[in-house]
């Protein structure tokens, strides 16, 4: 039998800074045969997501750095071409974790059967899979929303603030997004149904935010962080939650900020406001929520109560141009890359 390739993406080299097109390579590679209990996949989906650019970098973090040389991470959805386990059919698709690659050999106890009558496949990256769980857990777990409280969520056209916001509607909160152009504040408004929506962008951010939130903040969501959450924190109210879960706008920072140590301020807030700082990885909280995750989220996008937008690009070729675009916030939904066809 003919050997089997895949042409994949590594880490060529660890950005300083902002990342380039010049941190990737594409390469080829011979896949070895498969052993007991692997499968042989074909990508057809691929996920990028923010977190990706913490694992090009060596800093110490939550997950172990991806080494230079070696394919860069992503969950993707795949088809299996060959198994060599009684659990995982050939044909049948799967949810996996095999990285900016079109094949790959995993084994079958990495992998999650998918039903693709149930939902578009490319769901199992998005709004029905890490993000869409990040935005539950994160939310429910730490956000606790009651009705009636106002929640703020920023990068609220993306796959987990769209969700987040959503989520608090379906509690009873009142839901403000923060994002990038009007485009963005229009879908978050007039689509996802939040309650307002502000552009970060705008001149007059802070004065808009303050508007929109009469009664205080009683939930942030944190993505960004920087200027976004600047104008956030005179706003919130007594015993207000911040679950953090990403900040974006620092994740190409290669020195300090300039300016004064705003950190004691920030710290008297905490203290003055009685208020619960939070950091989360969704992963903490999978054997608690998930199986409540996988049916309320099923049963609010049947109910169209949990709507959603992807973002999709073609080839693994563009995965790093779309990659960094992203990280600018050119991206507008979920961001995903078609690698190969369903079929």
């Amino acid at each position: 039998m003919s050997a089997v390739t895949s042409t994949r993406i590594v880490l060529a080299s660890r950005p300083d800074g902002e990342p380039t097109t010049d941190n990737f390579r594409t390469e080829t590679i011979e896949l070895p045969e498969l052993s007991d209990g692997q499968v042989l996949l074909r990508t057809v989906y691929l996920s990028l997501d923010p977190y990706m650019r913490g694992r090009m970098s060596a800093a110490e973090s939550y997950a172990d750095p991806v080494e230079v040389g070696d394919v860069m991470v992503g969950a993707t959805v795949s088809q299996v071409l060959e198994s060599r386990s009684p659990q995982v059919a050939a044909g049948s698709y799967v949810l996996a974790y095999s990285g900016w690659q079109t094949r790959a050999v995993v084994d079958d106890n990495t992998v999650r059967v998918l039903d693709p009558s149930a939902a578009p496949l490319s769901t199992a990256l998005g709004v029905l899979g890490m993000p869409g769980f990040t935005a539950y857990s994160g939310l429910l777990k730490i956000g606790r929303p009651q009705p009636g409280e106002t929640v703020v969520v920023a990068a609220a056209s993306g796959p987990v603030g769209s969700a987040v916001g959503q989520i608090a509607k379906i509690y009873g909160a009142r839901a403000v997004g923060i994002a990038g152009g009007p485009d963005k504040c229009a879908f978050v408004q007039g689509e996802l149904g939040f309650d307002a929506a502000i552009d970060h962008r705008a001149p007059d951010f802070a004065e808009q935010l303050r508007a929109a939130v009469p009664d205080g903040i009683d939930v942030y969501f944190e993505n960004v962080g920087g200027s976004v959450t600047a104008a956030v924190l005179p706003l919130l109210n007594l015993y207000a939650r911040i679950p953090v879960c990403g900040l974006v706008s620092q994740y190409n920072a290669a020195t300090a900020p300039e300016g004064p140590d705003r950190l004691p301020g920030f710290m008297g807030l905490v203290l003055t406001k009685s208020l619960t700082v939070r950091g989360f990885i969704q992963s903490e909280f999978v054997r608690e929520m998930y199986e409540d995750f996988e049916r309320d989220a099923s049963r609010w996008i049947a109910e169209g109560r949990l709507k959603y937008r992807e973002d999709v690009v073609h080839g693994l070729d563009n995965a790093p141009p779309a990659f960094l675009g992203m990280l600018r916030g050119k991206n507008f939904g979920k961001l995903v890359v078609r690698v190969g066809p369903e079929e």
